[in-house]
């Protein structure tokens, strides 16, 4: 079973279809005795970082999320990924889950938000097995990672190039929406529900 964590911001729907396309059995949930019995977790997101936040420390769902991630694989999409990191500096400076050293700006390029599909690169890890270089996925955001080459697991250029995956641990976040990206993106939702420990 996997978890789709429900903070109350969320695409939880169409993550949860996703999953049911390729076979997965999911939950979408913000009781953590439900997500307590899912063997990987998701954190999808939509919205801004700081009214995100907000709602997952209200919920203690932040807490619950750093302890689970010492043994259970997470996935972060869009701000979900956002969260994995230190802080953002969306409409203010806010903190982020931490697990991921790094942060959150705005593009100061080009028109925003960078909405549409756009090509990946410099792929690494298990989370694009079987997925080609350059392979393009659907993106809708404002601000982008900035984090160490050694936490990158993909790379996307919009005017500056960025981190559009990144990895630590346990703990793997997109950018992009791999649930409105057809084919490739039902991929790699499938390579995170068969990766190991």
């Amino acid at each position: 079973m996997i978890g789709i964590i429900d903070y109350g911001a969320g695409n939880l729907r169409s993550v949860q279809k996703a999953l049911e396309a390729i076979g997965e059995r999911a939950t979408i949930s913000g009781d953590t005795r439900v997500l307590d019995g899912c063997e990987k977790l998701i954190l999808p997101g939509v919205g801004s970082f700081g009214a995100g936040m907000r709602e997952l420390c209200a919920s203690g769902l932040d807490e619950y999320i750093k302890m689970r991630v010492k043994s259970t694989k997470l996935l972060g999409i869009c701000l979900g990924m956002q969260f994995l990191l230190e802080r953002s500096y969306e409409e203010g400076e806010f903190s982020g889950l931490g697990l991921i050293k790094g942060e959150v700006v705005r593009f100061t390029e080009g028109k925003i938000p960078q909405i549409g599909w756009n090509e990946t690169s410099n792929l690494q890890t298990s989370l694009f097995k079987g997925i080609a270089e350059g392979t393009r996925f659907y993106f809708v955001h404002s601000y982008h990672a900035v984090c160490a080459q050694e936490n990158t697991c993909a790379e996307t250029e919009y005017f500056v190039r960025y981190p559009s995956a990144i990895y630590g641990n346990h703990v793997y976040g997109v950018q992009f929406h791999p649930e409105k990206s057809g084919e490739a993106g039902l991929r790699l939702l499938k390579n995170f529900c068969e990766m190991k420990d």
